[in-house]
């Protein structure tokens, strides 16, 4: 554990989720995979669909409508539904499809696997602390066993602009009725969460579990006030 500024009484902790509580890229990877293997073979027209060809149209309806990436959700059923509508299908059949996609990709979304040593952690800091998650994507946490830890679970799109923009980190404040200062925001992202929580008044940890040097990152805009190399190391918090 490294600390780079002095740390303020904390009265609660806020969390990121993907790759900050588990690692996010296999479960995403899988969701895009069985996602376009339904979308084959929902319909004749898009049997030749491609994963390429998915993602590259998503980029598009990005660039077209910037603050569409603020709901994940909503951004994912769009492309979809641009999918069908570019292979032919009515408006009608283009929604009706892209609501049945949404329910394949909310299965495999959800088959997130996270280490004991997660669930260990939290459930110790919950007993210490209120926590909150924060996240700029869609994963379910009842589903993986994480949503009892939090007493309030923050999701962009629904509850506001995504990370860094300070919507959530206000909310979170808000609801916990704390000032932002005593609050201790932990995630991976050195944008997201460490500058986005600094930028708003919060205390910021950078998990830091892939060795990069902080010096070197050409996202670190402004120090974090401590960084940790694995999640269990906030143990030293108590």
């Amino acid at each position: 554990m490294h600390f780079y500024r002095s740390l303020r009484p904390l009265r609660a902790l806020t969390f990121d989720l993907d790759d900050t509580l588990y690692d996010n890229s296999a479960v995403i990877n899988r969701t895009e995979q069985e996602s376009i293997i339904f979308l084959q073979h929902y319909h004749p027209a898009l049997q030749g669909l491609q994963l390429e060809e998915y993602q590259h149209l998503r980029s598009e309806l990005r660039e077209r409508e910037p603050e569409i990436y603020h709901d994940v959700t909503y951004w994912r059923w769009r492309s979809i539904e641009l999918v069908m509508r570019n292979a032919g299908l009515s408006e009608s059949e283009a929604r009706a499809g892209a609501n049945a996609t949404m329910e394949i990709v909310t299965y495999w979304r959800s088959k997130i696997s996270v280490p004991s040593s997660t669930h260990h952690m939290l459930a110790a800091l919950s007993t210490r602390w209120p926590l909150v998650a924060i996240t700029n994507g869609n994963a379910d946490l009842t589903a993986c066993g994480l949503a009892d830890y939090f007493s309030y679970i923050l999701r962009a799109g629904r509850d506001g602009r995504a990370k860094p923009y300070q919507d959530m980190y206000q909310s979170a404040a808000q609801l916990l009725q704390l000032p932002l200062i005593n609050i201790l925001h932990v995630g991976d992202d050195l944008e997201s969460d460490v500058n986005g929580a600094i930028r708003c008044g919060m205390q910021a940890c950078w998990i830091n579990d892939r060795g990069d040097h902080l010096r070197h990152a050409l996202d670190a805009r402004l120090l974090p006030h401590i960084e940790i190399s694995q999640l269990v190391s906030l143990e030293a918090l108590f």
